[in-house]
């Protein structure tokens, strides 16, 4: 991509959108069009082609879309397969009426079935069910996979699909109804650690920023308390010192591969500049010109998983929780492992560098403001 090529990030105030912007901006893109949900309603078919007609976008990088973790997919499962259908049919069908030159579509690992081999592959999809409680949303995202390679295989056109692994770092969603388990995790052990040393001004800065359930920091401590122990976060014994104890879904034993999303941009910016569908179609068909090109799209992660209980355990060591950790083994938890294979993208030249120790620390220094 040029440097001065017009580029459009959608859901560049979101988790992967701001990352996309950040690492374009370092990097000395400057012509970088973005558009709050204020400004631009991308599931309104008509602005999306006003939009699209006015700014006449080179590049897409298609961040945008309806996200969350278990309960949240679980919830509102109307909601995540609608909006996610609409946004993503509206940018990439105006994307071809427009010419884009290329397009970055961004799906999730959640597209693979429930008892996929592991680690996943691309070759996997579609060869079994999916997870029940994700369904909606994965079926969403194989949709806009499949409309990308659909549009390059009759059209011509260049949109790259990428799936990368459960994401996490600056800008992520910490509403505790509706966040995945990363942030969850974080901000349940940050707000455990407060209630034990008695900080009140952290609690309700915390609160001010991300209010619970419509609590903020101006509320009573009574109220405060109450809502914290909805979420599973409470005092379980106040005798010479506090003892906090979080209560977390499942038993803790499903694994997950976490990759930081600064490590997502540099992955995307990378295929987005050496990477075009003919060199992807390679993948689907090999040496027989005769197979059907299909699941072209490419994993990104980091190829390493770990169990959630061992993900909450080095959360809490890097925030500093001196209290208990509950496992409610009644509570759903998902698929029990999800790992992708990322040999494709590494055959590509592309290997992820941050560390999940380095990346915790980052993220909770980020998340105090430091």
């Amino acid at each position: 991509m040029d440097k001065h090529a017009r580029i459009y990030i959608a859901g560049h105030t979101g988790l992967v959108g701001s990352a996309f912007l950040r690492r374009l901006q370092k990097e000395g893109y400057r012509n970088l069009v973005t558009r709050t949900h204020k400004e631009l309603d991308l599931t309104d078919q008509i602005s999306v082609e006003a939009f699209f007609k006015k700014n006449r976008p080179e590049y897409v990088f298609l961040a945008a879309g309806t996200v969350g973790g278990i309960v949240a997919n679980n919830t509102y499962r109307a909601q995540f397969i609608y909006e996610n259908l609409q946004i993503q049919n509206n940018v990439i069908h105006q994307a071809y009426l427009h010419g884009v030159k290329k397009l970055l579509f961004l799906g999730s690992s959640c597209i693979y079935p429930k008892n996929a081999p592991q680690p996943m592959k691309e070759e996997y999809l579609l060869t079994s069910e999916l997870e029940y409680t994700n369904e909606p949303y994965a079926i969403a995202k194989i949709a806009g996979m499949k409309m990308c390679e659909a549009y390059n295989i009759q059209y011509g056109t260049n949109f790259i699909p990428v799936m990368p692994t459960n994401l996490y770092g600056p800008n992520d969603n910490y509403d505790l109804e509706t966040s995945h388990v990363f942030p969850a995790l974080l901000r349940k052990f940050h707000l455990g650690k407060c209630l034990e040393n008695d900080d009140w001004n952290a609690i309700r800065k915390d609160l001010n920023k991300n209010p619970i359930e419509g609590i903020d920091g101006k509320a009573s401590c009574s109220h405060i308390t109450n809502v914290l122990k909805k979420y599973g976060i409470q005092l379980i014994r106040n005798n010479s010192h506090n003892l906090c104890q979080i209560t977390l879904w499942g038993t803790g034993n499903p694994k997950r591969e976490f990759l930081h999303v600064d490590d997502l941009s540099d992955a995307c910016l990378f295929l987005m500049n050496t990477i075009d569908f003919r060199d992807l179609v390679k993948f689907s068909i090999g040496l027989d010109i005769h197979e059907p090109i299909r699941n072209t799209h490419v994993n990104i992660g980091t190829g390493t998983d770990l169990s959630i209980k061992k993900l909450a355990e080095m959360m809490q060591d890097t925030i500093g929780f001196c209290g208990e950790t509950f496992w409610d083994s009644a509570k759903p938890e998902g698929t029990q492992r999800k790992l992708l294979d990322v040999s494709r993208l590494e055959s590509l030249g592309w290997k992820s560098k941050i560390k999940l120790e380095k990346g915790i620390r980052m993220t909770y220094q980020q998340y105090l403001g430091k």
